[in-house]
């Protein structure tokens, strides 16, 4: 018999040579010696096939129990996993070995592939191009992106053509509604050019979840009617089955993956202000686009042309200014100039602003606020609040800003709500809101709003409290000296000597 350190690729090699050469030319093509070549043709079994299987060296823990009360379990509920086996053996049995449970755990999985049920096949499929784009949202939380120092929490809508794999992402404030797919799909088909003959997307349970069926129902007819505007047919995968849309699902990681690395080449993670990032995140993607150039070259003349203009991807509400300077709209407080008060406004909703019309007017556009969730935060209100709209006000009522419920949302910046406590620490309430007043209307009116907050910093940080008439002197416009002007007119008589025969030959 062939010694161990014979190989069966050896064994094959010299087989496969011995059926045109001598059994001397076979072993030494084999590295073999002619005994051992000997050997093989007396018995041509592969080394492999001759090893006498190692039998138990130890006794089975598990042979009192397997068949009696480990496989009637699983039969009965064929999901039952090995730690939860484990935990009933050690209930039934003290003396049940702990160490046991790689065994049991390997036995268990042996049963499941020989007698556990059916089980679901995932079928690959074929893209042609041009006929399939898909949609879905991730979660970016994970990013650890950061706006001005403050944690951004956000998503991403993700499209993606499933023959060449060209993707597209847009930074999501809110959730997976239907105004975030809306301007999400529109944004990558108009930067792709075309539009593919079919878009898939999840079940968008998490835009349904909370709707009534007729809300749910409008929101299908809305879905469709998007689609239809780029002569798309619309379909959904089923819901709870995420490998339907496998195309895009299993892209999420590969584009959060290629967000995390740039964070690390840029070396942090923190931007000055959302349009920064977005451009960040459309960089990133188009650097991942560019190694699909080819299949999108491929793709593109196939895809189906764009209609001529978008369609809507917004929400309409009406809504009326009150005396309190704002509106409410999906309990969130917004304030507007106060010219406002007492008009009606028709407001788009989108998923990061609120655009307002008087009219068919725009007059103001605004950061979209959401509701805090969740039933302990049920009833709040959330206050989305610009100082511009109501200061005119505050400087004829400054104690006002002394119970105002949005006080806190009323400070541009830190610096000013810093100031704010230190004032009111300070001073008595009227000569600290009279204080604070004038502060936010000196930002207003001279536009130093972060000049002003530098230097509010630094005097708090000194330990001293601001002193209004210095900062007025040091923000009031620069005092300018109009130019003496003399101006000189000529006589008549030098208008007649150019109109003179003499003037008009040299002109000519």
């Amino acid at each position: 018999m062939p010694g161990n350190h014979i190989t069966d690729q050896q064994v094959r090699l010299y087989m496969d040579i011995r059926r045109t050469h001598t059994r001397e030319a076979a072993a030494a093509r084999a590295g073999l010696s002619t005994t051992t070549g000997a050997r093989i043709d007396a018995d041509p079994r592969l080394p492999s096939q001759m090893q006498t299987p190692r039998g138990r060296r130890r006794p089975d823990p598990l042979a009192a129990i397997w068949d009696s009360e480990i496989v009637p379990l699983l039969e009965t509920a064929p999901g039952l996993r090995p730690i939860s086996i484990m935990a009933e053996m050690l209930l039934r049995h003290r003396d049940f070995p702990a160490a046991a449970r790689r065994t049991l755990e390997r036995r268990v999985r042996i049963w499941q592939a020989l007698h556990g049920p059916e089980r679901d096949v995932i079928f690959r499929q074929e893209h042609p191009p041009g006929q399939q784009g898909l949609s879905d949202f991730t979660d970016a939380n994970p990013l650890g992106v950061t706006i001005a120092g403050i944690r951004l929490a956000h998503r991403l809508y993700h499209f993606r053509l499933a023959f060449s794999g060209w993707q597209h992402a847009d930074v999501v404030l809110g959730g997976e509604s239907f105004v975030a797919l809306a301007g999400g799909l529109q944004n990558a088909l108009w930067a792709l050019g075309g539009a593919p003959r079919e878009h898939r997307s999840d079940s968008l349970s998490a835009a349904f979840r909370n709707l009534d069926r007729d809300a749910a129902k409008d929101q299908t007819e809305r879905y469709e009617a998007l689609c239809a505007h780029y002569g798309m047919i619309a379909t959904r995968n089923n819901l709870g089955v995420a490998h339907e849309n496998g195309v895009i699902e299993a892209s999420h990681g590969h584009l959060k993956q290629a967000l995390a690395q740039a964070l690390l080449l840029r070396g942090s993670s923190d931007f000055a202000d959302l349009p920064l990032y977005r451009r960040f995140v459309a960089e990133t993607v188009g650097r991942a686009n560019a190694d699909r150039r080819r299949e999108l070259e491929i793709e593109r003349p196939l895809l189906q042309p764009l209609p001529p203009r978008r369609t809507t991807d917004f929400e309409e509400d009406l809504v009326t200014v009150t005396r309190n300077g704002g509106f409410l709209l999906r309990r969130v407080f917004y304030t507007v100039p106060s010219r406002l008060i007492g008009h009606r406004l028709r407001v788009r909703i989108y998923d990061d602003r609120i655009e307002c019309l008087l009219g068919s007017e725009p007059v103001l556009t605004l950061r979209r606020g959401r509701a805090p969730q969740g039933r302990a935060m049920r009833g709040r209100t959330v206050h989305v609040v610009d100082y511009r709209h109501v200061i005119h006000a505050l400087r004829r009522k400054p104690h006002a800003l002394l119970n105002l419920v949005y006080r806190d949302q009323l400070f541009p910046r830190a610096a000013f709500r810093n100031t704010w406590d230190a004032l009111i620490a300070a001073e008595p309430p009227r000569i600290a809101c009279r204080i604070m007043v004038r502060l936010l209307a000196l930002a207003h009116e001279r536009c130093c709003e972060a000049e002003l907050a530098a230097d509010l910093d630094a005097i708090l940080g000194s330990g001293m409290l601001p002193d209004l008439d210095t900062l007025e002197a040091r923000f009031a416009p620069a005092s300018v000296t109009s130019p003496q002007v003399t101006v000189t007119l000529p006589s008549a008589i030098t208008y007649d000597a150019l109109l003179s025969s003499d003037a008009v030959e040299v002109v000519a």
